[in-house]
């Protein structure tokens, strides 16, 4: 069967066609080349994928292919190159506000910047422009290490930056104006990954899971994956035919170093170091455990709604009053925090590997870094081997970069992007929206 779309052809350009010219038409051949040409040709191509997460700590982007579905091959994934980059300290204050309930109210326009920035709306709509041309600034840096043109690229998957997570009201929001990177980069871009999800009754969260079970699964061996961003979530991916089961299991990264930027103005707790010098605080531990989300049952999420620097201190002010003993310092509260993201996630993966042979938990995400973090799961963790994604060949800090372009090229190819089982969907749909440069 050819592969050119059949055409019609008229004598007269103005005239309308005939039903028999209609009738001339071969419509089986004309789906099949429609088919081939918005689809088949997006299996193998260049595509790039970013990611700006809950930590709020910059943006990664990565360049990469992946085999097509036909081929054999033991690499699925070539990682050409990456980049990262750290928001510019404006746009990083902005979206901190943003993902608070009126945390713009306190925000002041600078000299530089327009004088009607008086309402949330309008902050959100100057970090949403602000945001898009910094994204497409970290596309072309890529484009540029990488040699490469953006002809050569068939697709941005870019999640933008959620500034609010309400899955109880059906609610996501992220922000981004893909138009101004499609416009920047002379490449297409695929965004607003989680509405179509709700749309079909889930959470819009996770999404990485189902990039995890395309990646990462083996039939000889149950794996479980644990993503430690701003927050925390795990993925499980059983030997057998048994559906994926992904959720969030708490705070991570947003709540560690929000508490080091306060207390030792370090953007991050580097190796988990002044947390290893802190003692844990027991009682305000099972304090913070009580918090509502981790009793839910899953699928679940969360984000900067339920955990937030306002949620500790309201905490800590509570714990004063009921303590008999008080005395801590900041580097407890610090060794407290990573106890808390340690013992939220493995008490979730304790209950999947019970009944399991001695395995591995795969960590990803920038809280693979943090050394005494790392540990923490161990000790939780005495009979699997906590380790890294890089030993599944990919480097964790990289993994939710690649998802999205994942997520992007299922987008192109038409193919389903949820797990149903994750987020609580009626059923797998194609997720995002596509702006075409």
């Amino acid at each position: 069967m050819s592969n050119a779309a059949p055409t019609i052809n008229t004598n007269n350009n103005d005239a309308e066609p005939t039903t028999n010219d209609y009738d001339d038409l071969d419509y089986t051949a004309l789906s099949d080349a429609l088919e081939q040409t918005v689809f088949e040709n997006f299996d193998d191509g260049l595509y790039i994928g970013m990611m700006s997460g809950t930590s709020l700590d910059g943006m990664d982007a990565v360049l990469c292919q992946f085999a097509s579905d036909s081929e054999n091959t033991q690499q699925p994934l070539q990682l050409i190159t990456s980049h990262s980059q750290n928001f510019p300290a404006r746009l990083r204050e902005v979206l901190l506000a943003l993902c608070q309930p009126n945390g713009t109210a306190a925000l002041t326009p600078n000299f530089d910047e327009p004088n009607d920035l008086v309402s949330e709306l309008d902050w959100f709509g100057w970090a949403s422009r602000e945001y898009s041309e910094f994204a497409s600034e970290v596309v072309n840096t890529l484009l540029q290490q990488a040699d490469t043109d953006s002809e050569s690229v068939l697709a941005i998957g870019c999640h933008g930056q959620t500034v609010r997570h309400r899955p109880q009201m059906a609610v996501t929001l992220q922000l981004l104006d893909a138009n101004i990177i499609a416009e920047r980069t002379a490449i297409s871009v695929v965004s607003d990954f989680r509405r179509r999800d709700m749309a079909v009754g889930g959470q819009g969260a996770p999404l990485v899971p189902a990039f995890h079970k395309a990646l990462f699964s083996d039939s000889a061996n149950t794996r479980i994956l644990l993503n430690l961003g701003g927050i925390a979530n795990i993925t499980v991916l059983p030997a057998n035919d048994d559906p994926v089961i992904g959720y969030d299991t708490g705070p991570a990264n947003l709540l560690l170093d929000a508490w080091a930027k306060q207390h030792i103005d370090k953007d991050y707790d580097q190796d988990g170091v002044w947390a290893q010098s802190g003692q844990v605080i027991e009682p305000l531990l099972n304090q913070l455990l009580e918090h509502p989300f981790f009793a839910q049952p899953h699928p679940k999420s969360t984000g900067r709604e339920d955990f937030n620097l306002s949620w500790l201190k309201s905490e800590l002010q509570a714990f004063d009053k009921t303590a008999t003993d008080t005395r801590y310092s900041a580097a407890d509260v610090q060794a407290t925090l990573t106890e808390l993201t340690a013992i939220s996630a493995c008490d979730q993966i304790n209950q999947f590997i019970s009944n399991q042979k001695q395995s591995s938990v795969y960590v990803c995400g920038g809280g693979a870094l943090n050394r005494y973090l790392m540990t923490r799961l161990q000790a939780h963790l005495p009979h699997w081997a906590v380790t890294t994604t890089t030993e599944l060949g990919l480097q964790p800090t990289w993994v939710e970069s690649v998802a999205f372009a994942w997520l992007a090229r299922q987008t192109l190819m038409g193919e389903t992007g949820n797990l149903p089982a994750v987020t609580g969907a009626r059923k797998g749909v194609v997720l995002g929206q596509v702006c075409f440069a």
